[in-house]
Protein backbone atom coordinates (compact mmCIF):
# COMPACT_ATOMS: atom_id res chain seq x y z
CA UNK A 1 0.00 0.00 0.00
CA UNK A 2 2.75 2.58 0.89
CA UNK A 3 4.58 1.43 -2.70
CA UNK A 4 1.16 2.56 -4.37
CA UNK A 5 0.91 5.44 -2.32
CA UNK A 6 4.32 6.62 -3.49
CA UNK A 7 3.82 6.14 -6.92
CA UNK A 8 0.80 7.80 -7.25
CA UNK A 9 2.39 10.87 -5.51
CA UNK A 10 5.52 10.92 -8.05
CA UNK A 11 3.33 10.47 -10.73
CA UNK A 12 1.01 13.44 -9.48
CA UNK A 13 4.30 15.38 -9.09
CA UNK A 14 5.34 15.18 -12.57
CA UNK A 15 1.92 15.58 -14.21
CA UNK A 16 2.10 18.63 -12.57
CA UNK A 17 5.72 19.72 -13.64
CA UNK A 18 4.34 18.85 -17.56
CA UNK A 19 1.42 21.48 -16.96
CA UNK A 20 3.76 24.35 -16.05
CA UNK A 21 5.91 23.87 -18.34
CA UNK A 22 3.09 24.07 -21.21
CA UNK A 23 1.42 27.21 -19.52
CA UNK A 24 2.56 30.24 -20.92
CA UNK A 25 3.69 32.73 -17.78
CA UNK A 26 1.53 35.72 -16.52
CA UNK A 27 2.90 39.12 -18.04
CA UNK A 28 4.43 37.50 -21.36
CA UNK A 29 6.49 38.91 -24.03
CA UNK A 30 4.46 41.77 -25.86
CA UNK A 31 2.87 41.37 -28.76
CA UNK A 32 5.34 43.83 -31.02
CA UNK A 33 3.90 42.42 -34.48
CA UNK A 34 1.26 44.44 -36.60
CA UNK A 35 -1.64 43.15 -37.98
CA UNK A 36 -0.86 40.95 -41.23
CA UNK A 37 -3.24 41.35 -44.09
CA UNK A 38 -5.12 38.30 -45.06
CA UNK A 39 -7.19 39.18 -48.07
CA UNK A 40 -8.21 42.38 -49.95
CA UNK A 41 -11.48 42.90 -51.79
CA UNK A 42 -10.79 43.94 -54.04
CA UNK A 43 -7.17 42.47 -54.84
CA UNK A 44 -4.38 44.87 -54.92
CA UNK A 45 -3.58 46.35 -58.28
CA UNK A 46 -7.42 45.36 -60.08
CA UNK A 47 -7.65 46.43 -63.05
CA UNK A 48 -11.26 46.70 -65.04
CA UNK A 49 -13.41 47.33 -61.40
CA UNK A 50 -15.52 49.49 -60.04
CA UNK A 51 -15.84 48.78 -56.22
CA UNK A 52 -18.86 49.69 -54.22
CA UNK A 53 -17.24 49.15 -51.42
CA UNK A 54 -13.61 47.41 -50.13
CA UNK A 55 -12.93 44.55 -47.25
CA UNK A 56 -9.60 43.95 -46.16
CA UNK A 57 -9.15 40.97 -43.72
CA UNK A 58 -6.09 41.07 -41.25
CA UNK A 59 -4.63 37.84 -38.97
CA UNK A 60 -5.55 39.61 -35.52
CA UNK A 61 -8.48 41.89 -34.44
CA UNK A 62 -7.56 45.59 -35.16
CA UNK A 63 -8.32 48.85 -34.34
CA UNK A 64 -8.72 52.54 -36.76
CA UNK A 65 -6.87 55.55 -35.41
CA UNK A 66 -8.49 58.79 -37.22
CA UNK A 67 -9.41 57.22 -40.39
CA UNK A 68 -10.93 60.10 -41.95
CA UNK A 69 -7.56 62.14 -41.65
CA UNK A 70 -4.93 59.35 -41.69
CA UNK A 71 -6.49 57.63 -44.61
CA UNK A 72 -5.21 59.40 -48.10
CA UNK A 73 -7.32 58.90 -51.23
CA UNK A 74 -6.47 59.70 -54.45
CA UNK A 75 -7.31 61.32 -56.93
CA UNK A 76 -10.03 63.15 -55.08
CA UNK A 77 -13.44 61.64 -53.84
CA UNK A 78 -16.19 62.75 -51.30
CA UNK A 79 -14.70 61.77 -47.81
CA UNK A 80 -18.22 63.07 -46.25
CA UNK A 81 -20.09 59.83 -48.51
CA UNK A 82 -17.27 56.93 -47.15
CA UNK A 83 -18.32 55.01 -44.36
CA UNK A 84 -15.03 53.00 -42.91
CA UNK A 85 -15.23 50.82 -39.95
CA UNK A 86 -13.49 48.44 -38.21
CA UNK A 87 -15.24 44.95 -36.64
CA UNK A 88 -12.99 42.53 -35.35
CA UNK A 89 -10.15 41.58 -37.91
CA UNK A 90 -11.89 43.13 -41.12
CA UNK A 91 -11.75 46.81 -42.37
CA UNK A 92 -14.86 47.99 -44.01
CA UNK A 93 -14.98 51.27 -46.16
CA UNK A 94 -18.41 51.53 -48.03
CA UNK A 95 -17.98 54.55 -50.79
CA UNK A 96 -21.43 55.45 -51.71
CA UNK A 97 -20.29 57.21 -54.67
CA UNK A 98 -19.26 56.37 -58.21
CA UNK A 99 -15.67 55.99 -59.22
CA UNK A 100 -14.48 58.05 -62.26
CA UNK A 101 -13.52 56.31 -65.70
CA UNK A 102 -10.03 55.08 -66.70
CA UNK A 103 -9.19 56.17 -62.67
CA UNK A 104 -6.14 54.58 -60.97
CA UNK A 105 -7.36 54.81 -57.10
CA UNK A 106 -5.03 55.03 -54.34
CA UNK A 107 -5.71 54.11 -50.66
CA UNK A 108 -2.90 54.79 -48.09
CA UNK A 109 -3.71 53.74 -44.90
CA UNK A 110 -0.88 54.93 -43.53
CA UNK A 111 -1.02 54.46 -39.89
CA UNK A 112 -4.26 54.62 -39.26
CA UNK A 113 -4.47 50.63 -38.85
CA UNK A 114 -3.17 49.05 -35.92
CA UNK A 115 -3.99 45.44 -33.27
CA UNK A 116 -6.14 46.15 -31.04
CA UNK A 117 -4.29 44.31 -28.34
CA UNK A 118 -0.82 46.79 -28.09
CA UNK A 119 -1.44 49.61 -31.12
CA UNK A 120 1.31 47.85 -33.46
CA UNK A 121 0.50 50.28 -36.99
CA UNK A 122 0.48 48.59 -40.02
CA UNK A 123 3.47 50.18 -42.16
CA UNK A 124 2.82 51.03 -46.05
CA UNK A 125 -0.42 49.43 -46.21
CA UNK A 126 -2.00 49.98 -49.46
CA UNK A 127 -4.60 49.67 -52.11
CA UNK A 128 -4.27 50.54 -55.59
CA UNK A 129 -6.62 49.59 -58.09
CA UNK A 130 -8.07 51.13 -61.83
CA UNK A 131 -11.60 51.60 -63.01
CA UNK A 132 -9.39 50.98 -66.81
CA UNK A 133 -7.41 48.20 -67.97
CA UNK A 134 -4.37 50.09 -66.95
CA UNK A 135 -2.41 51.30 -63.79
CA UNK A 136 -1.87 55.01 -63.82
CA UNK A 137 2.36 54.60 -62.41
CA UNK A 138 3.50 58.35 -62.96
CA UNK A 139 4.83 60.26 -59.79
CA UNK A 140 5.66 63.84 -58.34
CA UNK A 141 8.17 64.04 -55.67
CA UNK A 142 10.56 66.04 -54.26
CA UNK A 143 11.35 68.18 -50.61
CA UNK A 144 9.80 70.57 -48.66
CA UNK A 145 11.05 73.32 -46.53
CA UNK A 146 10.40 76.36 -44.29
CA UNK A 147 11.75 79.72 -45.01
CA UNK A 148 10.90 80.81 -40.89
CA UNK A 149 11.88 77.22 -39.36
CA UNK A 150 10.75 77.46 -35.71
CA UNK A 151 10.85 74.38 -32.68
CA UNK A 152 7.15 73.72 -33.47
CA UNK A 153 7.75 73.26 -37.60
CA UNK A 154 8.02 69.64 -38.02
CA UNK A 155 7.20 68.27 -41.17
CA UNK A 156 3.93 66.61 -39.44
CA UNK A 157 0.49 67.65 -41.46
CA UNK A 158 2.57 68.87 -44.63
CA UNK A 159 0.42 68.42 -47.38
CA UNK A 160 0.92 68.53 -51.17
CA UNK A 161 -1.27 68.52 -54.01
CA UNK A 162 -2.10 68.69 -57.75
CA UNK A 163 -5.04 69.68 -59.22
CA UNK A 164 -5.95 69.51 -62.78
CA UNK A 165 -5.03 72.47 -64.86
CA UNK A 166 -8.77 72.54 -66.11
CA UNK A 167 -9.73 72.54 -62.42
CA UNK A 168 -11.20 76.26 -61.72
CA UNK A 169 -10.83 75.47 -57.62
CA UNK A 170 -7.23 75.72 -56.10
CA UNK A 171 -5.62 75.17 -52.80
CA UNK A 172 -8.01 77.81 -50.91
CA UNK A 173 -11.20 76.25 -52.33
CA UNK A 174 -11.31 72.48 -52.84
CA UNK A 175 -9.78 69.62 -51.38
CA UNK A 176 -6.54 68.00 -54.18
CA UNK A 177 -7.26 66.19 -57.13
CA UNK A 178 -4.15 63.90 -55.94
CA UNK A 179 -2.41 64.33 -52.32
CA UNK A 180 0.25 63.15 -50.17
CA UNK A 181 2.22 64.13 -47.25
CA UNK A 182 5.66 64.67 -46.07
CA UNK A 183 7.71 62.35 -43.91
CA UNK A 184 9.82 63.30 -41.00
CA UNK A 185 12.41 64.74 -43.25
CA UNK A 186 10.35 66.94 -45.54
CA UNK A 187 10.33 64.54 -48.29
CA UNK A 188 7.29 63.65 -50.62
CA UNK A 189 5.90 61.45 -53.34
CA UNK A 190 2.66 61.05 -54.98
CA UNK A 191 2.67 57.91 -57.08
CA UNK A 192 0.11 56.41 -59.55
CA UNK A 193 -0.81 59.78 -61.76
CA UNK A 194 -2.44 59.94 -64.70
CA UNK A 195 -0.83 61.74 -67.52
CA UNK A 196 -1.88 65.28 -67.57
CA UNK A 197 -1.24 69.00 -67.01
CA UNK A 198 -1.46 70.10 -63.50
CA UNK A 199 -1.07 72.92 -60.79
CA UNK A 200 0.97 72.19 -57.73
CA UNK A 201 0.59 73.40 -53.61
CA UNK A 202 2.20 72.50 -50.69
CA UNK A 203 1.07 73.57 -47.06
CA UNK A 204 0.92 72.38 -43.43
CA UNK A 205 -2.35 71.36 -42.63
CA UNK A 206 -3.04 72.37 -39.40
CA UNK A 207 -6.68 71.77 -39.19
CA UNK A 208 -6.76 68.86 -40.91
CA UNK A 209 -9.54 69.72 -43.58
CA UNK A 210 -7.16 69.28 -46.92
CA UNK A 211 -7.49 72.94 -47.92
CA UNK A 212 -4.95 75.54 -46.93
CA UNK A 213 -6.61 78.85 -44.68
CA UNK A 214 -5.44 81.95 -46.58
CA UNK A 215 -4.70 83.92 -43.40
CA UNK A 216 -2.78 81.80 -40.81
CA UNK A 217 -1.49 78.17 -42.50
CA UNK A 218 2.24 78.42 -44.18
CA UNK A 219 1.92 77.46 -47.60
CA UNK A 220 3.49 77.63 -50.99
CA UNK A 221 2.53 77.18 -55.08
CA UNK A 222 4.28 76.66 -58.20
CA UNK A 223 3.17 79.24 -60.65
CA UNK A 224 3.56 77.45 -63.92
CA UNK A 225 1.04 74.49 -65.19
CA UNK A 226 3.05 71.27 -64.70
CA UNK A 227 2.82 69.05 -67.73
CA UNK A 228 3.36 65.35 -66.30
CA UNK A 229 4.11 63.00 -68.76
CA UNK A 230 6.81 61.45 -66.99
CA UNK A 231 8.12 60.97 -63.41
CA UNK A 232 8.55 64.43 -61.81
CA UNK A 233 11.57 64.80 -59.01
CA UNK A 234 13.64 67.02 -57.18
CA UNK A 235 10.31 69.56 -56.71
CA UNK A 236 10.93 72.14 -54.44
CA UNK A 237 8.36 73.93 -52.44
CA UNK A 238 9.22 76.46 -49.57
CA UNK A 239 6.45 77.35 -47.14
CA UNK A 240 5.64 80.65 -45.35
CA UNK A 241 2.72 82.51 -44.03
CA UNK A 242 1.35 85.21 -45.42
CA UNK A 243 -2.30 86.57 -44.77
CA UNK A 244 -3.91 86.78 -48.57
CA UNK A 245 -6.76 88.95 -47.64
CA UNK A 246 -6.50 92.24 -49.46
CA UNK A 247 -6.62 95.23 -46.58
CA UNK A 248 -9.75 97.18 -46.74
CA UNK A 249 -10.73 100.63 -44.82
CA UNK A 250 -13.72 98.86 -43.15
CA UNK A 251 -14.73 102.54 -41.08
CA UNK A 252 -13.23 105.51 -40.03
CA UNK A 253 -14.78 107.64 -36.88
CA UNK A 254 -14.04 110.48 -34.34
CA UNK A 255 -12.84 108.90 -30.96
CA UNK A 256 -12.92 111.58 -28.41
CA UNK A 257 -10.45 114.46 -29.95
CA UNK A 258 -8.99 112.44 -32.57
CA UNK A 259 -9.68 110.01 -35.52
CA UNK A 260 -9.32 106.87 -36.18
CA UNK A 261 -9.10 104.57 -39.75
CA UNK A 262 -9.94 101.00 -38.89
CA UNK A 263 -8.70 98.33 -41.00
CA UNK A 264 -9.38 94.69 -41.57
CA UNK A 265 -5.71 93.79 -41.15
CA UNK A 266 -2.41 95.04 -40.23
CA UNK A 267 -1.57 98.10 -42.35
CA UNK A 268 2.51 97.75 -43.70
CA UNK A 269 3.60 100.59 -46.26
CA UNK A 270 1.44 103.95 -44.49
CA UNK A 271 1.10 107.07 -46.81
CA UNK A 272 -0.77 109.78 -45.74
CA UNK A 273 -1.01 113.59 -46.93
CA UNK A 274 -2.12 116.74 -45.47
CA UNK A 275 -0.03 119.65 -45.23
CA UNK A 276 -0.69 119.88 -41.16
CA UNK A 277 0.95 116.06 -40.89
CA UNK A 278 4.43 116.36 -39.01
CA UNK A 279 3.28 119.71 -37.71
CA UNK A 280 0.33 119.69 -35.87
CA UNK A 281 -0.99 116.45 -36.57
CA UNK A 282 0.59 113.34 -35.98
CA UNK A 283 -0.58 109.30 -36.18
CA UNK A 284 0.12 106.08 -34.32
CA UNK A 285 -0.52 102.59 -35.40
CA UNK A 286 -1.55 99.11 -33.96
CA UNK A 287 -4.41 97.00 -33.65
CA UNK A 288 -5.90 97.45 -37.31
CA UNK A 289 -6.03 100.79 -36.86
CA UNK A 290 -3.90 104.24 -37.96
CA UNK A 291 -5.03 107.42 -34.93
CA UNK A 292 -4.68 110.65 -36.38
CA UNK A 293 -4.32 113.19 -33.13
CA UNK A 294 -4.14 117.04 -33.51
CA UNK A 295 -2.40 119.15 -31.02
CA UNK A 296 -5.75 121.34 -30.67
CA UNK A 297 -9.50 120.70 -31.86
CA UNK A 298 -10.76 122.06 -34.92
CA UNK A 299 -14.06 123.47 -36.42
CA UNK A 300 -13.61 122.40 -40.02
CA UNK A 301 -12.69 118.71 -40.98
CA UNK A 302 -9.53 117.79 -42.79
CA UNK A 303 -8.99 116.40 -46.03
CA UNK A 304 -6.33 113.32 -46.15
CA UNK A 305 -5.36 111.32 -49.02
CA UNK A 306 -4.92 107.55 -47.76
CA UNK A 307 -2.30 105.24 -49.62
CA UNK A 308 -1.98 102.26 -47.72
CA UNK A 309 -0.02 98.63 -48.38
CA UNK A 310 -0.07 95.23 -46.45
CA UNK A 311 2.27 92.99 -46.45
CA UNK A 312 1.36 90.85 -49.36
CA UNK A 313 0.86 93.99 -51.67
CA UNK A 314 -2.70 95.13 -51.34
CA UNK A 315 -3.72 98.52 -51.17
CA UNK A 316 -6.01 100.82 -50.51
CA UNK A 317 -5.68 104.70 -52.10
CA UNK A 318 -8.69 106.55 -50.96
CA UNK A 319 -9.49 109.96 -49.27
CA UNK A 320 -11.29 110.88 -46.14
CA UNK A 321 -12.63 113.99 -44.36
CA UNK A 322 -11.38 113.56 -40.36
CA UNK A 323 -12.56 115.68 -37.53
CA UNK A 324 -11.15 116.58 -34.56
CA UNK A 325 -13.63 118.14 -32.47
CA UNK A 326 -13.30 119.57 -28.14
CA UNK A 327 -14.44 116.58 -26.50
CA UNK A 328 -14.90 115.89 -22.58
CA UNK A 329 -13.46 112.07 -23.31
CA UNK A 330 -10.40 111.77 -20.53
CA UNK A 331 -7.22 110.97 -23.02
CA UNK A 332 -5.20 107.81 -22.25
CA UNK A 333 -2.43 107.83 -20.29
CA UNK A 334 1.17 107.89 -21.77
CA UNK A 335 2.29 104.67 -21.46
CA UNK A 336 6.57 103.80 -22.33
CA UNK A 337 8.18 100.57 -23.35
CA UNK A 338 12.15 100.10 -23.85
CA UNK A 339 14.19 97.62 -25.07
CA UNK A 340 15.93 97.21 -21.84
CA UNK A 341 18.47 94.43 -20.72
CA UNK A 342 19.95 95.12 -24.68
CA UNK A 343 23.92 94.26 -24.13
CA UNK A 344 26.21 97.13 -25.94
CA UNK A 345 30.02 97.97 -26.95
CA UNK A 346 30.72 101.79 -26.47
CA UNK A 347 27.51 103.54 -27.90
CA UNK A 348 24.38 102.21 -26.28
CA UNK A 349 21.67 102.14 -28.20
CA UNK A 350 18.28 102.70 -26.48
CA UNK A 351 14.58 102.58 -27.80
CA UNK A 352 11.73 104.07 -26.26
CA UNK A 353 7.81 103.09 -27.09
CA UNK A 354 5.01 105.48 -26.41
CA UNK A 355 1.40 104.55 -27.04
CA UNK A 356 0.60 108.19 -28.44
CA UNK A 357 2.65 110.77 -30.31
CA UNK A 358 5.08 113.15 -27.97
CA UNK A 359 4.71 116.54 -28.06
CA UNK A 360 7.67 117.68 -25.73
CA UNK A 361 11.10 115.78 -23.96
CA UNK A 362 12.54 117.70 -20.95
CA UNK A 363 16.31 116.32 -21.76
CA UNK A 364 17.38 118.48 -18.33
CA UNK A 365 15.76 115.65 -16.43
CA UNK A 366 17.02 112.99 -18.36
CA UNK A 367 19.98 111.01 -17.95
CA UNK A 368 22.48 107.61 -17.76
CA UNK A 369 23.35 106.21 -14.42
CA UNK A 370 26.37 104.26 -13.32
CA UNK A 371 26.90 104.40 -9.69
CA UNK A 372 25.13 106.12 -7.31
CA UNK A 373 26.80 109.57 -7.93
CA UNK A 374 27.41 109.76 -11.46
CA UNK A 375 25.56 110.36 -14.69
CA UNK A 376 25.70 111.46 -17.94
CA UNK A 377 23.01 113.76 -19.03
CA UNK A 378 21.60 112.98 -22.16
CA UNK A 379 21.68 116.00 -24.96
CA UNK A 380 19.09 116.82 -27.73
CA UNK A 381 21.56 115.47 -30.66
CA UNK A 382 21.37 112.35 -29.00
CA UNK A 383 17.36 111.77 -29.80
CA UNK A 384 15.59 111.34 -32.89
CA UNK A 385 12.55 109.89 -33.71
CA UNK A 386 12.11 106.48 -36.37
CA UNK A 387 9.32 108.23 -37.77
CA UNK A 388 8.66 111.64 -37.53
CA UNK A 389 5.06 111.51 -38.63
CA UNK A 390 4.37 109.18 -35.90
CA UNK A 391 7.04 110.37 -33.18
CA UNK A 392 5.92 106.88 -30.99
CA UNK A 393 9.55 105.84 -31.31
CA UNK A 394 12.38 107.65 -29.65
CA UNK A 395 16.30 106.41 -30.12
CA UNK A 396 19.28 107.20 -28.39
CA UNK A 397 22.50 106.69 -29.27
CA UNK A 398 24.47 107.35 -26.03
CA UNK A 399 28.40 107.52 -26.42
CA UNK A 400 29.85 105.97 -23.20
CA UNK A 401 33.35 106.51 -22.50
CA UNK A 402 35.59 103.30 -21.77
CA UNK A 403 37.27 104.95 -19.24
CA UNK A 404 33.99 104.19 -17.17
CA UNK A 405 34.68 100.85 -15.20
CA UNK A 406 30.89 100.56 -14.87
CA UNK A 407 29.07 97.25 -16.59
CA UNK A 408 25.39 98.34 -15.51
CA UNK A 409 24.16 101.48 -17.10
CA UNK A 410 20.60 102.52 -16.62
CA UNK A 411 18.23 105.17 -18.08
CA UNK A 412 16.45 107.75 -16.14
CA UNK A 413 13.56 109.93 -16.53
CA UNK A 414 11.98 111.54 -14.04
CA UNK A 415 8.39 112.52 -14.01
CA UNK A 416 7.08 114.95 -15.99
CA UNK A 417 10.02 114.15 -18.46
CA UNK A 418 7.57 113.13 -21.73
CA UNK A 419 4.86 115.20 -22.63
CA UNK A 420 2.24 113.67 -25.34
CA UNK A 421 -0.07 115.38 -28.08
CA UNK A 422 -3.05 114.85 -25.79
CA UNK A 423 -0.66 116.99 -22.90
CA UNK A 424 -0.21 113.80 -20.49
CA UNK A 425 2.94 113.08 -18.99
CA UNK A 426 4.55 110.03 -17.27
CA UNK A 427 3.46 110.39 -13.85
CA UNK A 428 6.37 108.11 -12.35
CA UNK A 429 10.12 108.14 -13.18
CA UNK A 430 10.79 105.33 -15.79
CA UNK A 431 13.94 103.61 -15.80
CA UNK A 432 15.68 100.84 -17.92
CA UNK A 433 18.84 99.05 -17.53
CA UNK A 434 21.75 97.84 -19.97
CA UNK A 435 24.76 96.09 -20.02
CA UNK A 436 28.45 97.09 -21.34
CA UNK A 437 30.49 94.60 -22.93
CA UNK A 438 34.39 94.79 -22.62
CA UNK A 439 36.47 94.68 -25.99
CA UNK A 440 38.39 91.65 -24.96
CA UNK A 441 34.99 89.38 -24.13
CA UNK A 442 33.28 90.12 -27.62
CA UNK A 443 34.59 87.90 -30.90
CA UNK A 444 36.32 89.88 -33.77
CA UNK A 445 34.57 89.38 -36.37
CA UNK A 446 31.79 86.53 -38.06
CA UNK A 447 32.05 87.43 -42.35
CA UNK A 448 31.15 85.39 -45.54
CA UNK A 449 30.50 85.82 -49.40
CA UNK A 450 26.66 84.20 -50.48
CA UNK A 451 26.71 82.44 -53.70
CA UNK A 452 25.00 81.89 -56.68
CA UNK A 453 23.07 84.64 -56.81
CA UNK A 454 22.18 88.79 -56.54
CA UNK A 455 21.10 90.75 -54.77
CA UNK A 456 20.25 92.86 -52.78
CA UNK A 457 20.51 90.83 -49.76
CA UNK A 458 19.08 91.09 -46.13
CA UNK A 459 21.84 89.56 -44.07
CA UNK A 460 20.70 89.05 -40.10
CA UNK A 461 22.35 87.65 -37.43
CA UNK A 462 20.32 85.65 -35.05
CA UNK A 463 20.90 84.96 -31.44
CA UNK A 464 19.98 81.63 -30.14
CA UNK A 465 16.34 82.55 -29.44
CA UNK A 466 15.44 83.71 -33.19
CA UNK A 467 15.81 87.29 -32.62
CA UNK A 468 17.70 89.35 -34.91
CA UNK A 469 21.11 90.83 -33.18
CA UNK A 470 22.84 92.45 -36.22
CA UNK A 471 21.09 93.22 -39.67
CA UNK A 472 23.00 94.68 -42.61
CA UNK A 473 21.44 95.35 -46.08
CA UNK A 474 23.48 94.43 -49.46
CA UNK A 475 22.43 96.42 -52.78
CA UNK A 476 25.10 96.01 -55.01
CA UNK A 477 27.92 93.38 -53.29
CA UNK A 478 27.94 89.75 -51.67
CA UNK A 479 30.06 89.48 -48.93
CA UNK A 480 28.89 90.42 -45.67
CA UNK A 481 30.75 91.12 -42.14
CA UNK A 482 29.38 91.71 -38.58
CA UNK A 483 32.35 93.37 -36.16
CA UNK A 484 32.59 93.12 -32.00
CA UNK A 485 29.54 90.52 -31.50
CA UNK A 486 28.71 89.35 -28.23
CA UNK A 487 29.63 85.71 -27.67
CA UNK A 488 27.07 82.68 -28.10
CA UNK A 489 25.09 80.45 -29.99
CA UNK A 490 23.78 82.12 -33.82
CA UNK A 491 22.50 81.89 -36.70
CA UNK A 492 22.74 83.80 -40.01
CA UNK A 493 19.84 84.74 -42.21
CA UNK A 494 19.95 85.70 -45.94
CA UNK A 495 16.91 87.16 -47.75
CA UNK A 496 16.98 88.08 -51.35
CA UNK A 497 15.13 91.70 -51.14
CA UNK A 498 13.58 91.79 -55.02
CA UNK A 499 12.08 94.74 -54.97
CA UNK A 500 14.85 96.30 -52.21
CA UNK A 501 12.23 97.28 -49.43
CA UNK A 502 14.66 96.23 -46.54
CA UNK A 503 12.36 93.67 -45.40
CA UNK A 504 10.45 90.32 -46.49
CA UNK A 505 7.82 90.02 -48.48
CA UNK A 506 5.28 87.55 -48.43
CA UNK A 507 3.80 85.69 -51.34
CA UNK A 508 1.11 86.97 -53.78
CA UNK A 509 -1.24 84.14 -54.79
CA UNK A 510 -3.53 86.02 -56.39
CA UNK A 511 -1.21 87.83 -58.44
CA UNK A 512 1.42 85.33 -58.86
CA UNK A 513 3.78 86.47 -56.96
CA UNK A 514 6.59 84.44 -55.12
CA UNK A 515 7.73 85.09 -51.51
CA UNK A 516 11.28 86.57 -51.39
CA UNK A 517 13.62 83.79 -51.07
CA UNK A 518 15.14 82.91 -47.67
CA UNK A 519 17.79 80.64 -46.72
CA UNK A 520 20.58 80.47 -43.69
CA UNK A 521 24.11 79.46 -43.40
CA UNK A 522 24.74 75.72 -43.27
CA UNK A 523 28.03 74.21 -41.91
CA UNK A 524 29.56 72.04 -44.73
CA UNK A 525 31.09 69.18 -42.53
CA UNK A 526 28.42 69.01 -39.90
CA UNK A 527 24.94 69.93 -41.71
CA UNK A 528 24.14 71.73 -38.89
CA UNK A 529 23.16 76.08 -39.07
CA UNK A 530 24.34 77.56 -35.88
CA UNK A 531 27.43 78.67 -35.07
CA UNK A 532 29.47 79.42 -32.03
CA UNK A 533 31.42 82.41 -31.23
CA UNK A 534 33.40 83.06 -28.15
CA UNK A 535 36.07 86.04 -26.83
CA UNK A 536 38.61 86.87 -29.67
CA UNK A 537 37.56 84.77 -32.50
CA UNK A 538 37.24 85.50 -36.07
CA UNK A 539 35.24 83.31 -37.94
CA UNK A 540 35.73 83.59 -42.33
CA UNK A 541 34.45 81.97 -45.25
CA UNK A 542 31.15 81.40 -43.52
CA UNK A 543 29.54 81.25 -47.35
CA UNK A 544 26.12 80.63 -48.47
CA UNK A 545 25.38 79.33 -51.41
CA UNK A 546 21.60 79.55 -52.77
CA UNK A 547 19.54 76.77 -52.61
CA UNK A 548 17.06 75.42 -54.92
CA UNK A 549 13.91 78.08 -55.46
CA UNK A 550 10.48 77.09 -54.93
CA UNK A 551 9.67 75.18 -58.47
CA UNK A 552 10.97 72.09 -60.27
CA UNK A 553 14.97 71.86 -61.91
CA UNK A 554 14.93 72.33 -65.88
CA UNK A 555 11.26 73.43 -65.36
CA UNK A 556 10.67 74.30 -69.14
CA UNK A 557 11.64 70.82 -70.32
CA UNK A 558 8.43 69.73 -68.00
CA UNK A 559 5.93 72.48 -67.73
CA UNK A 560 3.27 74.24 -70.61
CA UNK A 561 2.31 77.47 -70.89
CA UNK A 562 -0.91 79.26 -68.24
Amino acid sequence: MKLFNSFILVLFTVLAAACAKQSTPMGGPRDEDPPRVIEMLPANQSVNIKPEDILITFDEYIELDNAAKNIIITPRINKDEIEITALKNTLSIILNQELEDSTTYVFNFQKSVADLSEGNPVENLKLVFSTGNTIDSLSFSGNVNYYFPDEQDKFEDIIIGIYPASDTTNVFTAQPYYLSETDSTGKFIINNIKPGNYKAYAWRDDNSNLKAEFKTEAFDFILDTISIQENIENVIFNLAKGDQTPIKLTRSAVTGRNYDLIFNKEPEDIKLTNEELGKSIFYSTGDKRIKLYSKSARLDSLLFTINIKDSVGYQVDTTIWAKFPESERKPEKITISANSGKSFYQTLPIELTFNKPLSTIKTDSLFITYDTASRIQIMPEMLSFEDSLRRTKLLLKIPIPDSIAFEIFTIKAADSTFFDIEDQFNEKEFTANYKKLKRDALADAVSGRIEGTAGPFIVQLLNAKGEINREIFLTNQNTFQFLLVEPGTYRIRVIIDTNNNKRWDPSNFSEGRYAEQVFYFTDPATGKKEIILRGGWTLEDQNIPVPPKTGIPNQEKSSVDN
